[in-house]
């Protein structure tokens, strides 16, 4: 299998491109900054690209398999539209390269789904980042893809527990946290198993 994967310096697409290698998946590292992406590998490709210029997205996505989103926006808890941008021309230049595969990585609460006082409360506090993952997602599920949308809760950088919790309806019952490498093991899973077709999942530990 051949995969591309986007926002792969992040701390969630950093893990996705290891974990891939170690299973012996070809890997297109989609970066800004090449930099920051410490790995080597025989079968990692790094494409230098911007993903809100469509030409590089199109470029990169040619001849892959699947398509993995781990973007995130610059503008932090700011009003953006960057994440919905860089999806659109995510998915143009799957229908250009004729592949139809997306496993993308929002965040729990983009449905308004966290319970509680405390789950209104983060929503509240990540209002702007949820509507473009929102955005973002109703992108992806216009367009006629297979597609995975993950939803995970809060991240953290706590080792591996191998053992995740999953709900298509809401979250994980009082579900709070889940390991970014544990993400990244999920999002694998994820796109090599059909099971998770054309679902939008919420993970936690």
């Amino acid at each position: 299998m051949k995969i591309v994967v986007f926002g792969a310096s992040g701390r969630v697409g950093q893990h996705v491109v290891r974990l891939a290698l170690e299973k012996g998946i070809e890997v297109t590292a989609f970066v800004r900054t090449p930099s920051k992406l410490q790995i080597s590998h025989p079968f990692l490709h790094i494409y230098h690209g911007n993903a809100l210029q469509a030409d590089d997205v199109a470029t990169a996505i040619k001849g892959q398999n699947a398509v993995v989103s781990c973007l995130a926006s610059s503008k932090g808890l700011k009003e953006s539209t960057e994440l919905s941008k860089m999806i659109e021309n995510i998915v143009l230049g799957m229908q250009t390269g004729h592949v139809n595969r997306i496993v993308y990585t929002a965040s729990a609460g983009i449905d308004g789904e966290i319970p509680g006082i405390s789950g209104k409360m983060v929503m509240k506090t990540l209002k702007y980042p949820l509507l473009d993952h929102r955005h973002a997602v109703d992108t992806i599920m216009n367009y006629n893809l297979d597609y995975t949308i993950v939803r995970p809760m809060g991240l953290t950088n706590e080792a591996p527990t191998g053992i995740y919790r999953e709900a298509i309806e809401g979250i994980p019952e009082k579900g709070r946290s889940i390991a970014r490498v544990d993400v990244a093991n999920f999002i694998l899973k994820a796109l090599e198993d059909p099971k998770y077709s054309n679902l939008s999942i919420s993970i936690a530990n």
